[in-house]
């Protein structure tokens, strides 16, 4: 009975590992007139990151780390479709 509640708790265990949390940049940056500079590039939409400096100062650019998502396919051509 041990055994068996020994084995149940560790394929729950298992089962219950989540993945890891990766930190995720936005594509848009805000640049701060103060504090030496600082930057924020959390925002995903260019009015985000306008509506954060307005009122503060700054300015909004693309993040230079940003990469665009890929979509379906790896290349831009089509996948081939084989008539029958």
């Amino acid at each position: 009975m041990r055994l068996w509640l020994l084995i149940l708790g560790v394929f729950a265990a298992i089962l219950c590992v989540e993945k890891l949390a990766y930190a995720q940049n936005g594509a848009w940056c805000a640049y701060y007139d103060f504090k030496g500079g600082a930057t924020n590039c959390g925002f995903a939409t260019f009015q985000q990151c306008l509506a954060t400096v307005s009122g503060i100062g700054g300015s909004c650019g693309p993040n230079p780390q940003s990469q665009p998502s890929r979509g379906p396919y790896l290349s831009t051509k089509l996948p081939r479709r084989y008539r029958y």
